[in-house]
């Protein structure tokens, strides 16, 4: 899925940016403001901290983590009747968790070492 060249990280921290920046372009409540911008932020910096090589391969559960609890958000914050903050919350929940997924070090130890038919 991804090369070597760590394009996940980077994905991360567009996918970081998107969440943080949305309440800019959706109708939010104070509580969805501030979920969509600290998420997303911290959903940037470890991608950004992967990319730099700052932070370990295991940085990638926490990104994982954090997906999760964007994904969640929407209901544990209470704003899921906000439409489109709860949409960008889910989406770029699940896409920040594939993409966590897709680096952690034995999914990625298995694509590239995969024989081909």
């Amino acid at each position: 899925m991804f090369t070597e060249s760590r394009a996940q990280d980077m994905v991360a921290v567009v996918l970081g940016a998107i969440a943080a920046l949305s309440p800019l372009f959706v109708d939010t409540n104070n509580r969805a403001m501030w979920t969509l911008v600290v998420l997303g932020v911290c959903i940037a910096l470890t991608g950004l901290g992967q990319l730099m090589k700052m932070v370990s391969a295991t940085a990638d559960y926490a990104m994982a983590a954090l997906g999760v609890l964007l994904f969640i958000s929407p209901w544990v914050m209470n704003f899921d009747a906000y439409s489109g903050a709860s949409w960008t919350a889910w989406i770029v929940g699940v896409l920040t968790v594939v993409v966590a997924v897709a680096a952690l070090p034995a999914v990625s130890a298995r694509m590239h070492t995969a024989t081909h038919h």
